[in-house]
């Protein structure tokens, strides 16, 4: 039980730690996509307003020369730029920084005006495979490899402009902080794992220590207990001889021998969590032994007007303790016998599915069974209704021993309902 903890201590502590590096990881990534596209998008509206102011044209490069005349208002321009610069959140440099080209396309689709003297990297021929990409986007912008382009109308013409803006810098340094961000969270997960690994069993070890206290606890009290008991129902049977049958020498005679099931049943489940147990195994035919121990039960079954049905299938063997699977196979009957009405249902079914036996025990309820219960029902002491404890009798730790039992085999057992007065433990054993 310890090392299950620490187990699952370590994966949740893991885990926890991976969802939030991946979600940390995830909005750092976005914001900064999204600020690649947000800057791309300004250039890329300062570029189209350039462009429609020019006619066509962009401004010169670099700084008026003395005596150079221009067919633009130079401080018309340098205000509106400024303008635009406080509006984008971008330098007025930003439209001669910006690497980019553009185009004219005819309202059949054909261009008409191809500009490339503001980049190097495209050709006409790149500039063409572009520009038939963005045509066949129904997006007004968008990426095509690492171009953000925008689509804006041509003026009286009737056409279309298109402007693509190298953004290779901006991209590849979203790459690189993607992959470094990644390879940091990948090393923190890792270095959060073994930190916990190599502290697990220090922050779990109050629980072992108290677990342990609780077992040693048990098992001894268990054999303390036993000498008393069996005294008692010594001098009980001697009462008995001398008094004859009586109301309340019988009373303590059963409270007697259900108090001395109980303290086997505890000892019993204590060494059975024992971590170091050594479970001796041989191989046996698990078909008659299930049979066999089904049906002992079937006068019960009868006494008690239910329906009893027992399928198993023959000629089964597996590796294991038979007589820990035969105490399975009883308490899982016996189980089902308590908590079916009269008249009800019970049926066991074994069978092999792929590599394992699958042991059933179905049996119909007095009531609906509660979904939060089932996950309950292998505690110790765990009922459904503590109200029927003197009905049903029992200690409410069978299912318990079921439990150690199935999981000393490697198997793992399973409580069921389908929703209606219906109730079904399966447990699976490899074979």
């Amino acid at each position: 039980m310890i090392k299950k903890l620490k187990k699952k201590f370590i994966i949740l502590a893991t885990v926890s730690m991976f969802v939030l590096m991946t979600v940390l990881i995830l909005v750092m990534n976005l914001v900064n996509y999204r600020t690649v596209v947000v800057e791309s998008d300004k250039v890329l509206n300062i570029l189209k307003e350039t462009s429609e102011r020019m006619d066509g044209g962009f401004p010169p490069d670099g700084p008026r020369k003395d005596g150079e005349e221009r067919d633009w208002d130079e401080k018309d321009w340098d205000d509106d730029m400024r303008g635009q610069g406080g509006m984008f959140g971008l330098s007025p440099e930003a439209q001669y920084e910006a690497r980019f080209f553009e185009a004219e396309i005819s309202v059949d689709g054909q261009v008409v005006r191809l500009d490339t003297s503001r980049i190097i990297a495209v050709d006409s021929d790149d500039a063409e495979e572009y520009i038939q990409k963005a045509l066949g986007s129904s997006k007004e912008k968008g990426f095509i490899g690492d171009f953000r382009f925008v689509k804006t109308d041509s003026g009286d013409s009737g056409g279309m402009k298109i402007i693509f803006l190298d953004c290779g810098r901006r991209l590849a340094a979203f790459h690189r902080f993607m992959l470094i961000s990644i390879l940091i969270g990948v090393a923190g997960c890792i270095i959060v794992f073994l930190v916990f690994l190599f502290a697990a069993g220090r922050i779990i070890r109050p629980i072992a220590e108290s677990y342990e206290k609780q077992k040693r606890f048990i098992t001894d009290a268990g054999h303390e207990i036993k000498t008393p008991l069996t005294i008692i129902a010594a001098n009980v049977d001697l009462l008995k001889e001398d008094i004859g049958e009586n109301e309340s020498i019988d009373d303590i005679a059963d409270q007697t021998e259900r108090l001395s099931e109980l303290t086997k049943d505890l000892v019993f489940l204590s060494k059975m969590e024992e971590p170091d147990r050594q479970l001796v195994k041989v191989d046996f035919p698990v078909s008659d032994l299930v049979s066999e121990t089904a049906a002992s039960f079937a006068a019960v079954a009868q006494a008690q007007k239910k329906e009893y049905q027992i399928n198993a299938q023959p000629s089964l063997t597996m590796n294991g303790a038979p007589d820990e699977i035969r105490r399975l196979t009883s308490i899982l009957i016996e189980n089902a016998m308590k908590y079916s009405p009269e008249g009800g249902s019970v049926k066991v079914d074994l069978e092999m599915q792929k590599k394992n036996i699958v042991l059933s025990v179905f049996n119909t309820t007095f009531e609906p069974m509660a979904q939060q219960d089932l996950s309950r029902l292998f505690e110790r002491f765990y009922r459904t209704d503590a109200s029927r404890n003197s009905e049903t009798g029992g200690h409410g730790i069978g299912l318990s021993i079921a439990k150690a039992i199935t999981e000393n085999h490697g198997g793992k057992i399973t409580a069921s309902t389908s929703g209606g007065s219906d109730f079904c433990i399966t447990a699976v054993l490899p074979q």
